[in-house]
């Protein structure tokens, strides 16, 4: 009997664990997505063949509005140029 107890209240445990941080994994999940939607949109637009520093600087971003405001400059800008410059202004 101590044995399911104790297996129930491990289980509550685990679904307790995974409620609290639900909303943080699919922050992330979308914040990774958004990241890779901005590298894809800037490699189609400019051809870009390897976008290593530009990537480091995206994957320093953590607001995932800024991110999406980044994603929509990816696809609305001039140039690569242009995108570093928005870039800058994070």
């Amino acid at each position: 009997m101590d044995l399911i107890r104790e297996s129930s209240f491990a289980q509550y445990l685990i679904e307790q664990e995974i409620e609290e941080n639900k909303e943080q994994w699919i922050k992330q999940g979308e914040r990774r997505s958004t990241l890779a939607d901005i590298l894809e949109v800037l490699e189609i637009r400019f051809d870009l063949q390897e976008a290593g520093s530009l990537s480091a600087r995206i994957a320093t971003i953590d607001d995932l509005q800024r991110l999406k405001q980044l994603l929509r400059a990816a696809i609305q800008t001039t140039s690569l140029e242009a995108f570093e410059r928005t870039l800058d202004d994070v």
